[in-house]
């Protein structure tokens, strides 16, 4: 009897240990996650009107908001189609989106608050981006008409406001409603 309880206890010892060798890769993970502070960080470069670099090298992707691309790609040919707006004028109008932002990110700290997603298919981090002085990009974007609203649910916290400014630059003929 002694020895089948023993031997009882070693395989359950050895699950439990196999358990946590499998286990601890993941808690690792999520602690070092949790760890890292969005409430003040540095942007180092603005990719697009849309898209920031972080001085640790993370992407954020703005939330809730799409700008005109700033370059040839797949996704100017989709602006083309759905704006009936030629290349030049999309692209025009995305440089502007993108001086925009990096007049006001580019080598400022910012602090990010994220929705129910935390990061997109591609990695990077899907956040509201506050400025030092309070004000989130995401709006000032569509407050001055450089950008429309994109949501995906459940990434939709903001949508009331943001289809607002959205209107109200629409009406107030500004950037890309011109």
């Amino acid at each position: 009897m002694r020895g089948k309880k023993t031997t009882r206890r070693k395989k359950r010892v050895a699950r439990l240990l196999g358990a946590l060798v499998l286990l601890l890769p993941m808690f690792l993970s999520a602690c070092s996650a949790g760890l890292h502070d969005y409430n003040d960080i540095l942007v180092t470069r603005a990719i697009d009107g849309d898209t920031i670099e972080l001085a640790d090298r993370e992407r954020v992707r703005l939330v809730g908001i799409d700008t005109p691309e700033s370059r040839y790609n797949a996704k100017l040919a989709r602006d083309m189609k759905s704006s009936g707006r030629d290349a030049a004028t999309i692209i025009a109008m995305g440089k502007k989106a993108s001086d925009f932002t990096k007049m006001l990110v580019e080598g400022k700290r910012v602090r990010l608050e994220f929705d129910v997603e935390r990061r997109d298919r591609y990695g990077r981090l899907l956040a509201y981006v506050y400025l030092p002085d309070g004000r989130m990009l995401n709006a000032e974007l569509l407050r001055e008409g450089y950008a429309q609203v994109y949501t995906f649910p459940p990434n939709v916290k903001y949508i009331d406001k943001f289809l607002r400014l959205q209107r109200e630059a629409r009406e107030n003929n500004k950037g890309l409603w011109r």
